[in-house]
């Protein structure tokens, strides 16, 4: 059975149609990645899995885990499995980072029905996590990505998917703002993650990021429609020719 799969699925934003029928299907332990330009509608994809509320869906269907999507709450949908890389994550001053770690984990526990983490087996859990990542655990004490570089707020929210362990993690331009080094660390952290039972949706501009992250299927969002999906050769192909092809093509859909 599929982890999640897309159909016919359309949104808008203030009235404005950003996705036109995008049609997706991930299995269980695959990682797909979306390319585009600008205004395609890659982050509008990210947000509408998530629930984020700017969006108005129009039309069409999206089964996680067999169940409707749609139907559930942000909050809902994370408890169900699914997790959200932002492209900029956002400073929240007074909010501690391993107090806000510690509701979601349990938070999720609960969910699942399971009893809550005492606070010996959530530090192991975190001090294992964050070797995953290369983060220095003392980050854990300061509020949430404040003060924190551009690359340490991506390896915190790499930090956030290892310790939550969704079913599915959504990347959306993990890799903006990122040099080689932190691209390479966040890149491990995410290929640690990679199991039969977990699935990727990596959102990116650039080729560079699926050097480190090789995808299985390499997936081409112009004007709100998956215009072409083929392997990671696709991606090397755009990084040659560009979006212009493809956006010349979708004219006549």
């Amino acid at each position: 059975m599929s982890l999640i799969e897309i159909k016919n699925l359309h949104a808008s934003v203030a009235g404005q149609e950003i996705l036109r029928g995008v049609n997706l299907t991930i299995n269980p332990g695959e990682v797909h990645s979306i390319m585009g330009p600008n205004g395609s509608g890659k982050s509008t994809l990210a947000g509408v899995l998530a629930g984020k509320t700017d969006y108005t869906i129009t039309e069409g269907t999206v089964t996680f885990k067999g169940e409707n999507l749609l139907a559930l709450e942000a909050h809902q949908r994370a408890c169900a499995g699914l997790f959200l890389a932002f492209q900029y994550p956002v400073e929240i001053p007074g909010v501690s980072s391993m107090q806000f770690l510690k509701a979601a984990v349990n938070a999720k526990r609960e969910y699942r029905g399971e009893p809550e983490l005492d606070a010996v087996k959530l530090l192991k859990l975190f001090r294992e996590k964050s070797k995953m990542v290369h983060i220095d655990p003392e980050f854990l004490k300061r509020n949430i990505n404040q003060g924190f570089s551009g690359g340490e707020k991506k390896r915190f929210e790499i930090f956030q998917m290892a310790v939550l362990e969704p079913a599915l993690g959504i990347l959306d331009e993990t890799d903006s703002g990122l040099d080689i080094d932190a691209l390479r660390i966040v890149s491990e952290g995410v290929n640690t993650m990679r199991s039969k039972d977990r699935a990727f949706l990596v959102i990116t501009h650039y080729q560079r990021l699926l050097d480190y992250i090789v995808p299985d299927h390499v997936h081409v969002l112009v004007d709100g429609r998956i215009v072409r999906s083929g392997g990671k050769e696709l991606a090397l192909e755009l990084e040659q020719s560009g979006y212009a092809q493809w956006q010349t093509e979708t004219v006549s859909l």
